[in-house]
């Protein structure tokens, strides 16, 4: 038997090595769902090469199949047949590692999670957290979110957003890559139940500052504080490792709240 035919054992660490051509993980996630069906675009967010670790490894092709979703803009999602049920749906664009995106799917049961990243070792650490911990109520998401937003879902099938310190693009010239911008909120406005929740925050302040703009100024939205400034840390939002080594150098988080408002006819 070649190497391209190994066979793999649950609970055993997948091969490191692959014939030229055949895919990282065979039953894991694509390299590219979406391929070249879609026009290329400015991108949001640039996928991180990393090394997989064997536990990450076994994770992507033992559970993929049954909690991954390759984001390749072909179907439309029945979401109450995706999770099993018909709870709320809750989408969170970027996960890093996923530790907070377990707690919140631990301490939040009755509401559904789909949890999109390019991040490979990430999207393994999440499945690995899901399994041990019985989280049936998360789906990985693996790829570009605004097609996932755009092509997959139906109109008003979310019940929340969550964007939580994405990519803030310091540097001016690339300012436009960021995520936060108002023909992104127009898009997941669509998408969003009326009273669904925006939640998002970083340590960025000029793109905390730049997110408070655009929200504020968006049709769509309004926001949750009477003061029509940032939120204090909702308490379902778990303190990350990455923001409490920001917070220990003197980093300021923001968090933004923002309901989606009804539609005229409604």
């Amino acid at each position: 038997m070649g190497a391209s035919s190994s066979v793999h054992v649950p609970g055993v660490s997948v091969r490191h090595t692959r014939d030229k051509g055949e895919p990282r993980f065979p039953d894991g996630p694509k390299a590219d769902p979406a391929g070249s069906h879609f026009e290329r675009r400015i991108r949001s967010f640039q996928p991180r090469r990393s090394r997989v670790t064997a536990g990450q490894a076994d994770a992507l092709q033992r559970l993929w199949p049954t909690w991954g979703l390759d984001i390749d803009g072909q179907c439309v999602l029945d979401l109450d047949e995706m999770f099993g049920n018909a709870r709320p749906v809750v989408l969170e664009i970027g996960f890093g590692m996923g530790e907070a995106t377990a707690q919140m799917a631990a301490g939040d049961p009755d509401t559904n999670i789909i949890a999109v990243d390019v991040h490979t070792p990430g999207q393994g650490n999440l499945l690995n957290l899901a399994d041990r911990n019985s989280l049936s109520n998360i789906r990985v998401g693996n790829g570009d979110a605004i097609i996932l937003l755009r092509e997959m879902l139906r109109p008003d099938s979310l019940d929340g957003l969550r964007v939580y310190f994405p990519d803030p693009w310091p540097k001016k010239r690339h300012h436009k890559r960021r995520l936060i911008q108002p023909e992104f909120l127009s898009l997941a406005a669509t998408r969003l139940k009326p009273g669904a929740i925006v939640h998002c925050a970083t340590d960025w302040e000029p793109y905390a500052e730049q997110m408070l703009e655009v929200l504020t100024a968006h049709p769509d939205f309004e926001n949750t504080q009477a003061d029509g400034g940032f939120a204090p840390r909702p308490g379902f939002r778990p303190l990350t490792r990455f923001e409490g080594q920001g917070l220990d150098k003197g980093h300021v988080v923001n968090d933004l709240l923002f309901r989606r408002v009804p539609h005229q006819d409604q």
